[in-house]
């Protein structure tokens, strides 16, 4: 009688042991005191380094540099031109050496078409050998194709809107890439609560595991619950192994983010106040299609195509010049004896049928009906694709209230299953099914909301209101 009251003790023992160890994983399951890992690197101090030392957003922006020598390259000149030819002759005819020199200047004004010319010729007379000077100066003005510089300063605006849409593609790489570092933080933030759900079930566990050995010490518990249970310890150890190299993976990519050459360790802060906001799309919209970048493109890409229409219809006319010009000839170097001559004219080029500027505005007017159908679509793409944006966040947003209510019941219903395993009233894998059904919940919250602050960058990204225009300004400051 006294040895079954002795065991009956020893097992009731033995079962409040075991509810003291179970009782970590009720409730709200606090979690150990963690060691200090490192300097905590908030997400705005984090954008600031990146933005500021990593040489990808410089390599994005330098391309806008190039941009300021975009006419330079492709319209005409308005350079002044110094042409000079020398060259020695031996006169057949009757035996003699003459020097022979040509200089000549000209100045194009591109935008109103007109050439200006100046040149002054020394040569000798094949049949006498004497030395012949004459001095010229001639204006020639397009009147058709290029009429007083029309088709140039077409092309200059069709230039001037590449460049616009060129600095506003610059702008949006920088958008892009820098929706990435914001995305990257937010997965070093998930991977870093990860990790410490992952520490302290694994801790809780291993606590787990101890007791059920003492059990099987004191021939209370089974063998088979105790492989249970040092299986659950094996799972939560190779989940945490697997959380860890994750997250210094992710920590190595922060540090590259930021050019970091510390010794000390990085670590996150909660990023869910950055940049939060409300969704209301019908507002946010509107103001989309009113002051959004995508929009301001899509507007520039359709007047290009209608001026090059206008570009190559020019093309299409002849190419006729005024010519009024002034022309000194005389003998010698100093132009002796010389004759004055004033004279006007028209110089005509057309060729027939003219086929190549006619396939070049035939084009252009393709291009143009093709553009105007393309940016229909796109708008209405634009606006599917945000619609599908906004409805995922709402999804996101009841999915996070859903998580923070099962974590609610989850850590009510390990409470429950805790004090009725350490009196026997369910079995082990009752109470292995709640503990982990809770961390379950704690990873889908976190899960949940690192998607919703990602689609909200990506909201921002897709209207343009993450980064603005300033940014070329202050890399060029």
């Amino acid at each position: 009688m006294k040895r079954s009251l002795f065991k009956i003790m020893l097992g009731m023992a033995a079962c409040c042991v075991l509810a003291v160890g179970l009782s970590g994983h009720a409730g709200s399951q606090p979690q150990p005191k963690q060691k200090k890992a490192g300097r905590t690197l908030p997400i705005e101090e984090f954008i600031v380094l990146a933005t500021r030392n990593d040489t990808y957003f410089e390599e994005v922006l330098i391309d806008e540099m190039k941009l300021q020598y975009h006419k330079a390259l492709y319209l005409p000149a308005g350079d002044i031109v110094l042409s000079v030819k020398s060259q020695y002759n031996f006169l057949l005819s009757n035996d003699k050496e003459k020097p022979d020199l040509t200089i000549g200047l000209s100045k194009l004004f591109p935008s109103i078409g007109t050439d200006v010319s100046a040149s002054y010729k020394n040569v000798p007379a094949i049949a006498t050998g004497a030395m012949g000077s004459e001095f010229n100066v001639m204006i020639s003005q397009p009147i058709a194709e290029n009429a007083f510089g029309h088709a140039t300063r077409l092309y200059d605006k069709i230039l001037g809107l590449e460049i616009d849409v060129a600095r506003y593609q610059v702008v949006e790489a920088y958008e892009d890439y820098f929706a990435e570092i914001i995305s990257l933080y937010y997965d070093w933030f998930s991977v870093c609560e990860n990790l410490k759900i992952a520490q302290s079930s694994y801790d809780q566990n291993k606590k787990l595991l101890d007791n059920m050995l003492e059990r099987s010490r004191q021939k209370i518990a089974l063998p088979v619950d105790v492989n249970k249970v040092k299986l659950q310890v094996l799972g939560k150890e190779e989940q945490l192994i697997e959380t860890r190299q994750t997250y210094q993976d992710l920590s190595n990519l922060i540090m590259k983010a930021i050019r970091y050459e510390g010794k000390e360790g990085l670590v996150p802060a909660d990023p869910f106040a950055y940049q939060a906001f409300t969704v209301d799309f019908e507002k946010k919209y509107q103001t989309f299609t009113e002051s959004s970048r995508t929009y301001e493109i899509l507007s520039l890409l359709e007047k290009e195509s209608s001026l090059e229409v206008r570009k190559n219809a020019s093309e299409l006319l002849p190419s006729t010049n005024l010519l009024v010009g002034y022309k000194e000839a005389g003998s010698k170097w100093r132009i002796e004896n010389e004759e004055n001559l004033l004279y006007a004219g028209v110089s005509i080029e057309w060729p027939f049928p003219d086929q190549e500027e006619r396939a070049q505005y035939e084009t252009a007017r393709v291009d143009r009906d093709k553009r105007q159908l393309t940016n229909q679509n796109t708008y209405l793409q634009l606006y599917t694709d945000l619609k599908n944006l906004y409805l995922e966040i709402q999804r996101e947003e009841e999915l996070i209230e859903l998580a923070a209510e099962k974590i609610f019941l989850g850590e009510s219903v390990l409470e429950y299953e805790t004090r009725n395993y350490s009196y026997g009233k369910i079995t082990l894998n009752d109470y292995i099914d709640a503990v982990n059904k809770l961390d379950e919940y704690r990873f889908s919250r976190i899960s949940h909301n690192v998607q919703l602050h990602k689609l909200l960058t990506e909201w921002r990204r897709l209207t343009d209101s993450l980064v603005g225009q300033n940014v070329l300004k202050g890399f060029q400051n």
